[in-house]
């Protein structure tokens, strides 16, 4: 018995590093995974995977910033899969700029990709949640909302933003038998993190500064979230909700 087996996953951001290895983890534990995601191409690269690794998984094009597009790809997957156990809000972007160099429009699509895409979901998600009284939702927010980040004002007011309504969710559907909880990545090495680097201007000169600054000497690889993620969703988790989980190797060590 797997402690996920028969359970319906979604995984927004599915098709990437972290929502990828997200996706197996859950598949390889028994779940049947909704692998969301804009770019559709890789979305089904994972599925794929999954379904030729033995696994059950199925992928859907998704653009969390659009109602229309949510409320289609979860009545689907409900159509395909079955009702939503666990939702893990994993999809992001980030611009990598100081704050006045940074655009309206930017903070405009950040915003909607980081914050109110998430709301997007929740607010698609929760009311079958809470009709069936259970339910598991994991938000995948940064330590930059934690701790801020140099370069990532929008971005980490995002993440700052969905860590508070993931601590008020949880409370509002504690009632329903609902968890909410929130997993903090530290610097790991993502296509956005690329993108971070060359931002930078010196990625050689950045990294070596990251490695020295953590305390276990590496940059996180997106294999080292799973874990984590899918303890907030199991039963091992069942009487944790509002909480939030930096996996960091130890760069931010708030209590």
């Amino acid at each position: 018995m797997k402690k996920f087996d028969g359970k319906t996953v979604i995984v927004t951001g599915g098709g990437g590093g972290i929502g990828g290895a997200t996706c197996r983890r859950f598949a390889a534990e028994g779940a049947k995974v909704a692998v969301y995601d804009l770019n559709l191409v890789a979305a089904e690269a994972v599925a794929q995977a999954i379904t030729v690794a033995g696994g059950s998984a199925a992928a859907f094009h998704c653009d969390i910033t659009d109602r229309a597009s949510v409320d289609t790809a979860v009545a689907t997957t409900v159509a395909q899969l079955g009702p939503i156990d666990v939702l893990v809000n994993n999809a992001g972007w980030d611009v990598f700029k100081p704050f006045t160099k940074t655009s309206v429009a930017e903070w405009e699509k950040l915003i909607a990709i980081n914050l109110t895409g998430a709301l997007h979901m929740h607010h698609a998600v929760l009311p079958g949640m809470a009709a069936r009284k259970t339910g598991r939702i994991v938000n995948i927010a940064s330590d930059a909302g934690r701790v801020g980040s140099s370069g990532e004002a929008v971005y980490a007011a995002c993440k700052g933003g969905l860590i508070a309504f993931s601590k008020t969710i949880a409370r509002e559907h504690a009632r329903h038998g609902i968890t909410v909880n929130v997993v903090c990545p530290g610097p790991t090495d993502t296509a956005l993190f690329a993108d971070y680097k060359e931002g930078a201007g010196n990625p050689e000169k950045l990294m070596e500064a990251f490695t020295r600054a953590i305390p276990l000497g590496r940059i996180g690889q997106p294999d080292d979230l799973p874990g984590a993620i899918l303890f907030f969703a199991s039963a091992d988790a069942a009487f944790v909700t509002g909480q939030v989980l930096s996996v960091s190797g130890g760069l931010t060590m708030n209590g």
